[in-house]
């Protein structure tokens, strides 16, 4: 899905659909930025595409995805510093009963240990989401940073 892919012409999606996604993220990055790598890579598929224009590789399946978020929270805690996902501009795009793309704005706030809270990137995601039987999860998250 590529950001053109969205331009044009209205797009509706229902309340309760709406306020399903909104609890979703919420939970999910709030998994990431407590480190908690099994809880959030437990958000994709167990065959889930993360792919970012930081990376030269996508991270692909669910063991994989876990492992790179260890990687980085134990990184984040050797560095003492902090990170919270802010998540907004929420649009969705109903596929059909099962699944839907969205696409949002992300900005990661860097806080070190005894320093100030700053931007420290700012991305726009771009998802398909599947509904399992534990609820939505991410099939495949395209992420560009805006600086690269």
């Amino acid at each position: 899905m590529t950001a053109s892919a969205h331009t044009g012409g209205a797009v509706t999606a229902d309340h309760d659909l709406r306020s399903e996604l909104t609890e979703f993220y919420a939970r999910q990055m709030q998994a990431l930025d407590a480190g908690q790598a099994e809880q959030w890579a437990a958000t994709f598929t167990e065959d889930g595409v993360f792919a970012a224009n930081a990376y030269p590789q996508p991270t692909v399946g669910r063991a994989a995805i876990t492992e790179a978020v260890k990687a980085a929270a134990a990184q984040l805690a050797a560095d003492q510093v902090v990170h919270r996902h802010w998540l907004g501009m929420l649009a969705v795009y109903p596929v059909d009963e099962h699944t839907v793309r969205t696409r949002f704005y992300a900005l990661v706030i860097q806080t070190p240990k005894n320093g100030v809270a700053a931007i420290h990137r700012s991305t726009i995601a771009e998802d398909e989401l599947v509904r399992g039987g534990d609820g939505w999860q991410v099939r495949r998250r395209d992420v560009t940073r805006d600086d690269l």
